[in-house]
């Protein structure tokens, strides 16, 4: 499990996210944010879990306000998974790992 969450911003979020050829989980959060942090580690072991398949980051609200506002992040942790440039899929709230897979897989045929 050598994979590590992607950081993503502003400044790389069109090549990493929107241009790249497998889905994208984006982990919207902030440093204050208790939920953001009480899924960080499942966010950090998905990175591993799916490496090569689907990429996994994680983009601060608070360094990057253009894309938070861009796709209308009101609440924190937001999670959504981008597949081609579009969104597939949008979770809101620490929600259990098996939910966020569940989303990752259903966009990601290798991990199915």
């Amino acid at each position: 499990m050598a994979g590590k969450a992607v950081e993503f911003t502003d400044e790389n979020f069109g090549d990493l996210v929107l241009k790249s050829d497998k889905p994208v989980l984006v982990d919207f959060w902030a440093v204050w944010c208790g939920p953001c942090k009480a899924i960080a580690p499942t966010i950090e072991q998905l990175a591993g879990e799916v490496e090569g398949k689907a990429v996994v980051g994680k983009l601060d609200v608070d360094n990057n306000p253009e894309i938070s506002m861009k796709y209308g992040i009101m609440s924190i942790p937001t999670l959504l998974v981008f597949k081609n440039g579009e969104i597939v899929e949008k979770l809101v709230g620490a929600v259990p790992k098996a939910v966020i897979e569940q989303a990752l897989r259903k966009h990601t045929p290798e991990l199915a």
